[in-house]
C-alpha cells in the first residue's frame, strides 16, 4: 500500500483538487486520478434522490481518507505530474548543482527525502504545463522550445540534455533561461502567447494523466496553451447540487430508500407484502408504502430537458414559497413577515435549516464553463459511466428573497435606448459569441441572459456584500442560489461551508423585517457609486469575454465560491439605473428616497 503524499480537507476534492486537478504536496506536484481508482466502499454513503436522478448515478461517495476504505487502498490516488523537474543543487553541503538539471522526475533517481541521487540537491517541480480548451494536459514542451520544433531529442554525438537557469535579476520570464548541452537556448519570453506554441510546430498531444501515462487521446486539433502550474486556468470545475427538499427527505422516503428501484416493477399488493419485511417501515401503512415507491419511480420520467438544474430549482422554488417543517430536520423554513421589506422585494422567507449536496461530475481547462451543453467537459471517471460521483453535504441557513412580480413585470416590459432590456441584450449577444466559439447548438441551449437575470444575480452579489460588512461574515462563507425564469425570479443567501465561518447562527436574523429592511436599503445605497466610476458604470463591456456591464471588484464582483456564474451577467445599472436615465433601475425609487 503507498504511503500518503499529502492531505487536503475533503470538500477541497470537490470544489478545488477534483479529477484532473494539480496539487502541491510535500514539494512535488501531483494530479488527482480519475474516480475509478480511488478506495470507496462498494455502497455510496451519500444520498441525495432528485440530483441522483438528474445526472443518473446510484448515489454519491463523500471523498475517502487514509484508512477509512474497506479495499486496503488509501484514500484518493494521484499521480506525479507535471513528470518534468528541475535540480538546484544543496546549499547545506556545498554540492555543485547537476549539469544538466532538466528532466524528467524519475532521472534524477530521488531519494526519499525529494532529493537528487547526484548531488543531493532538492527537486522542485515544472512551473510550466501546456493545456488545450478540450481539457488535455501535458508538460510544457521545453525540447521543441530550445530547438524550436526541431524534431527528435538525439543525434548522432549523444541525448540532448536540458537545463533549467534564473538569473533572478527580474520576475519576468526573459530572466528564465532553457538551455542544451547541443549550445542551443532560449528563454521563456512570449511563451504564453496564443499562438506560441503553434509557432514552435507543437500541437495537442491529447495528454490525460490523470488516467495514466498511456491514455493520450488522438486527433484533438485544439492549439494547446502554456500556463503556470498553479494558474486557476489550469482546472475549472463543473458540478451540479440540490437542495434536500420535500418529499423525498420524509422517513418514509428515507426508509425506502434504494429498495424502490427494485420495488417499483412490483405489482402494488406485492410491495405491500414485501415492505412488511423491512422493520423501519412498520409504521407505515401500505397505500403509503405503494404511493412514495411510485412517486419515486415517476420522478424524472418526464421528457429530458436540456439543463438538468432548470428541474432542480423549479422544484425548490416552489418550495421556498410555502413555510416547511421535515421530519428529520433537514428543511425547514419560516415567514419572517407579512410586509414587504423595501419597495419591489416580497417578504422573506427564512430558511432555519437546510442540506445542500454538492456533486462534482466534469471540468475543464483553460475556460471556464460555457453552461448547459458544453462539449468540452471533461468527465471524472475514465469511461465517463461511473455509478457514482464524488460529492460533500453542506448543513446550513439562509434567507430567500423574490422579487414583486407585477412591478418585475412592468419592468421588463420597458424598451428603448438605456433601458434593462437593451443593457441585458449586449451581454446576451457576448455570451451566444461565447458559446459559438465553444460549439453549442444555440437552438437547443439558448443563452439564459435576460434583464430578469442580471437583475436577480445583481442583487444577490450587492446583499453577499452587505452581510459581509455588516455582520462580519467573510463573503467566501455565504453562497447565492439564483432561481430565475419566466416564472421565477428570486434568490437565497446561504451558508456556503462546513466550518465555523458557514455555521455562526446568524444568518437568519439578518432575514427578519427591520434588518433586512436595514441591509438592503445600505446595500442599494451602497451600490449607487463605485469608487471606479464614471468608468464602472458607463462601461459597454466588462469581465471575462464581456459578460458584464457595470460591474467590478469595487463594487459586485464575489469570491468565485460564492457565485454561480463565474461573476458574469452583472449589471450595477439595473439596480440603480444610469446617469442618463436613473429610472431604469428597478430599484430607482429606493436609491432616490
Amino acid at each position: 500500500m503507498a504511503d500518503p503524499v499529502g492531505r487536503v480537507r475533503r470538500g477541497q476534492l470537490v470544489t478545488t483538487y477534483g479529477v484532473g486537478a494539480m496539487i502541491a504536496a510535500e514539494e512535488r506536484s501531483f494530479i488527482v486520478t480519475a474516480i475509478d481508482r480511488w478506495a470507496v466502499p462498494q455502497e455510496p454513503d451519500l444520498q441525495e434522490f432528485r440530483l441522483q436522478r438528474r445526472l443518473k448515478v446510484a448515489g454519491f461517495h463523500r471523498p475517502p481518507t487514509p484508512g477509512e476504505d474497506e479495499r486496503g487502498g488509501n484514500g484518493v490516488h494521484v499521480r506525479v505530474f507535471p513528470e518534468m523537474y528541475t535540480c538546484s543543487g544543496s546549499e547545506a553541503t556545498g554540492a555543485v548543482p547537476c549539469q544538466y538539471n532538466l528532466a524528467e522526475y524519475k532521472r534524477f533517481e530521488p531519494t526519499k527525502k525529494n532529493e537528487c541521487s547526484a548531488c543531493y540537491g532538492s527537486l522542485t517541480p515544472s512551473r510550466f504545463v501546456v493545456a488545450c480548451e478540450n481539457g488535455h494536459l501535458d508538460d510544457f514542451p521545453y525540447w521543441q522550445w530550445v530547438h524550436r520544433g526541431r524534431s527528435g531529442g538525439d543525434t548522432a554525438g549523444g541525448p540532448h540534455k536540458l537545463s533549467f537557469r534564473s538569473s533572478g535579476r527580474t520576475s519576468a520570464l526573459r530572466s528564465i533561461v532553457i538551455g542544451c548541452s547541443c549550445g542551443a537556448s532560449a528563454s521563456m519570453e512570449g511563451s504564453f502567447g496564443r499562438g506560441a506554441l503553434r509557432e514552435i510546430g507543437y500541437s495537442c498531444r491529447g495528454g490525460r494523466p490523470w488516467l495514466g501515462r498511456d491514455s493520450a487521446e488522438q486527433g484533438c486539433d485544439a492549439m494547446p496553451r502554456t500556463l503556470q502550474r498553479g494558474s486557476s486556468s489550469a482546472w475549472f470545475a463543473v458540478m451540479s447540487s440540490a437542495l434536500s427538499i420535500p418529499p423525498f427527505t420524509e422517513a418514509l422516503h428515507r426508509a425506502i430508500g434504494d429498495r424502490a428501484e427494485e420495488w417499483s416493477a412490483l405489482p402494488d399488493d406485492m410491495i405491500g407484502k414485501v415492505a412488511r419485511k423491512v422493520p423501519a417501515l412498520d409504521r407505515y401503512s401500505v397505500e403509503d408504502i405503494v404511493a412514495a415507491v411510485r412517486q419515486r419511480e415517476a420522478y424524472g420520467e418526464e421528457e429530458d430537458v436540456a439543463d438538468i438544474g432548470s428541474v432542480l430549482r423549479q422544484e425548490e422554488y416552489r418550495q421556498l414559497l410555502h413555510e416547511t417543517a421535515t421530519e428529520n430536520g433537514e428543511f425547514e423554513t419560516e415567514i419572517a413577515s407579512d410586509e414587504r421589506p423595501i419597495d419591489g422585494v416580497e417578504p422573506a422567507m427564512l430558511v432555519t435549516r437546510l442540506r445542500e449536496v454538492r456533486a462534482l461530475h466534469g471540468f475543464t481547462r483553460v475556460d471556464p464553463p460555457a453552461g448547459a451543453g458544453d462539449a468540452r467537459v471533461v468527465p471524472v471517471s475514465g469511461d465517463g459511466r461511473a455509478p457514482w460521483l464524488p460529492a460533500i453535504e453542506v448543513i446550513g441557513e439562509g434567507v430567500f428573497l423574490r422579487l414583486d412580480p407585477d412591478r418585475l413585470e412592468q419592468w421588463e416590459q420597458v424598451r428603448g435606448p438605456g433601458s434593462a432590456h437593451e443593457r441585458a441584450e449586449v451581454v446576451r449577444a457576448a455570451h451566444e459569441r461565447m458559446q459559438r466559439d465553444h460549439g453549442i447548438d444555440l437552438s437547443e441551449f439558448p443563452s439564459p441572459v435576460t434583464s430578469r437575470l442580471m437583475l436577480v444575480h445583481s442583487i444577490a452579489h450587492v446583499v453577499i456584500n452587505e452581510w459581509s460588512l455588516q455582520a462580519g461574515y467573510p463573503a467566501a462563507s455565504l453562497r447565492e442560489r439564483i432561481y430565475v425564469s419566466d416564472d421565477m425570479a428570486g434568490f437565497l443567501v446561504y451558508t456556503a461551508t462546513s466550518d465555523s465561518a458557514g455555521s455562526l447562527g446568524g444568518l437568519v436574523e439578518l432575514g427578519r423585517p427591520e434588518a433586512l429592511r436595514s441591509s438592503l436599503e445600505s446595500a442599494l445605497q451602497r451600490a449607487s457609486w463605485c469608487s471606479a466610476d464614471p468608468l464602472c458604470l458607463e462601461a459597454e463591456a466588462s469581465g471575462a469575454d464581456s459578460l458584464n456591464l457595470a460591474a467590478c471588484h469595487a463594487c459586485l464582483l464575489l469570491p468565485e465560491t460564492s457565485c454561480e456564474y463565474n461573476n458574469t451577467f452583472l449589471d450595477r445599472a439595473m439596480l440603480v439605473g444610469t446617469p442618463q436615465d436613473p429610472k431604469a433601475g428597478y430599484f430607482a425609487e429606493v436609491t432616490e428616497a
